[in-house]
């Protein structure tokens, strides 16, 4: 956008979409970095059916350490991965500095949707409560599958990794991103890159009623922050300083950031650590100063 056009935009709808993804193995049918693709998309497809304007996407994301490590050595292997990942503590620090920078913009409203899963985006939820009563902006934290309602199909299917949902978005959304010949014969054994069991069900008209449903469900949400915005009694703020922000980070995160769902070595269901000899061992444990 001409900077005219994105004043015209902000005066119409005061709206920031802040997409976050990874590139990250999807399988050998996708494009690398569906999951800021994905989330990149579904934010300009909402900016443009209900207004407001779309942040640059940060595809510098969480991966190869904890839990993350654990998956990644059974569902990749010992592959290049073609990762873009930052310890967890860098990639939120981060989200609070772009949250300084739209806020001291103006922007009454911020909406930050990740298209990349595990637990991160509990921790996005949480980062987002810690740092609401610093700012006047309303904001909200959400995973795209919180969005997609009611899912794939009646099965309620709203997310997964490389498989039906995600194959079926990124193909609604960048039909040139998904090339279903590349998938691995029924029956091949192996790794497959990160490749879901069910993503040869995926389906591009299937797709594209996730999208809508998605843009219907976000655009419902970013009205409804802005009118809380504007229901409330505000005090004039100065927008944060870098220092600020370093003040908050210190008192009100970085305290708690070792409780983060990311910085756990083991998720839910898991018991073994990467093999001594595996890429995925190197930075499997998160450094005790962080996890205190």
């Amino acid at each position: 956008m001409f900077p005219d056009e994105l004043e015209g935009a902000f005066r119409e709808f005061p709206v920031v979409y802040l997409p976050y993804g990874i590139c990250e193995p999807h399988g050998p049918h996708s494009v690398l970095g569906l999951d800021g693709i994905k989330a990149h998309g579904i934010c300009c497809a909402t900016a443009r059916a209900h207004g407001g304007i779309v942040a640059p996407p940060d595809y510098w994301h969480i991966h190869e350490c904890g839990g993350y490590a654990i998956w990644a050595s059974q569902r990749i292997g010992e592959v290049r991965s073609w990762l873009t990942a930052v310890p967890p503590w860098i990639h939120f620090k981060n989200v609070c500095y772009q949250l300084r920078a739209v806020d001291a913009m103006g922007f009454h409203v911020a909406v930050l949707l990740t298209g990349h899963y595990g637990p991160n985006w509990q921790d996005l939820k949480t980062i987002v409560n810690l740092l609401q009563p610093h700012f006047a902006m309303r904001m909200i934290g959400l995973p795209d599958f919180e969005a997609n309602q009611p899912g794939f199909d009646e099965g309620g299917d709203t997310g997964d990794h490389a498989d039906k949902v995600e194959t079926s978005l990124l193909w609604a959304l960048e039909p040139s991103g998904i090339d279903a010949s590349r998938m691995p014969k029924e029956g091949v054994s192996g790794h497959h890159f990160g490749m879901g069991a069910t993503a040869r069900s995926a389906n591009r008209r299937t797709g594209e009623r996730m999208v809508a449903d998605e843009v219907a469900y976000i655009g419902r949400l970013a009205r409804t922050l802005l009118a809380e915005y504007q229901e409330r009694e505000r005090v004039p703020r100065k927008p944060l300083s870098f220092a600020d922000v370093e003040r908050i980070w210190t008192e009100s995160i970085e305290p708690r950031i070792g409780d983060f769902e990311s910085m756990k070595e083991f998720f839910e269901g898991q018991s073994e650590p990467p093999a001594p000899d595996s890429q995925w061992r190197l930075n499997w444990a998160v450094p005790r100063l962080q996890r205190r």
